[in-house]
């Protein structure tokens, strides 16, 4: 990490990092195995732990690894979890990750700009930003299909640097509550990197992919860009 990169663009997962999970990602997946038999060859107990490890990462490539290389099948059983996904925020809702809206008020208010990204199809993506009121919270949002490769591969990250205008890939901050955001990030070459403890990796998960801190939630996001001098801290407002 170069200290003396200012930071123009954050890049932040969904899930797990500023939608609250929930369990509906693995209740989703249930639905899609049940209805497509997705999860019958290696059983029940294994594919709900790949599904745990491999969080965040693009849910067509997930779905063909269960599948053992079969792409139709892959394919049947991701429109099913997309399907499935969209049906439990509908009957439960989405909600945010305390604070989590707050922090990307913040964050842009300090001259960043905010792009999420995710490893959901669009119609899931916008099925959340529909649920939130989120459509007009960030400067963008991207999916696999919108970059190329899923996580782990930068290509999410870069995307959304190309996009944004960035001045170079050190200017990017990457959050994510996954291995496989961290590892986006670090592939990306992004100049800050941080695990989020919000989701589906612990401390230890998420330290063995090299991220440059580990933090509570995105709340405390700012203030540690802030205290490593990579976003000017902002002047009090004076009162009266």
């Amino acid at each position: 990490m170069n200290p003396h990169t200012p930071i123009e663009l954050v890049v932040l997962d969904m899930a797990g990092t500023t939608v609250l999970d929930d369990g509906v990602v693995e209740q989703a997946f249930q639905r899609a195995a049940e209805r497509t038999g997705v999860a019958a060859r290696i059983g029940w107990d294994e594919a709900l732990q790949y599904v745990r490890d491999t969080m965040g990462q693009s849910k067509i490539d997930v779905f063909t690894h269960l599948a053992d290389g079969d792409v139709e099948s892959a394919e049947r059983a991701t429109a099913q979890f997309e399907a499935a996904y969209a049906e439990i925020v509908t009957e439960q809702g989405a909600t945010a990750i305390p604070g989590a809206a707050d922090a990307i008020r913040a964050l842009r208010a300090a001259g960043l700009k905010v792009w999420l990204t995710t490893g959901f199809a669009p119609v899931t993506r916008d099925a959340l930003l529909d649920a939130l009121a989120w459509h007009d919270l960030v400067d963008g949002v991207l999916s696999p299909v919108d970059a190329g490769r899923g996580r782990p591969a930068p290509d999410l990250v870069l995307t959304a640097l190309l996009r944004a205008g960035v001045s170079s890939v050190q200017a990017v901050a990457v959050a994510g509550d996954t291995v496989s955001d961290v590892q986006s990030g670090r592939r990306a070459g992004a100049g800050f990197v941080a695990g989020v403890l919000s989701g589906a990796h612990d401390a230890v998960a998420l330290e063995s992919a090299e991220p440059d801190a580990v933090l509570p939630d995105v709340t405390t996001l700012l203030a540690a860009l802030t205290e490593r001098g990579l976003v000017p801290a902002l002047a009090p407002i004076a009162a009266g």
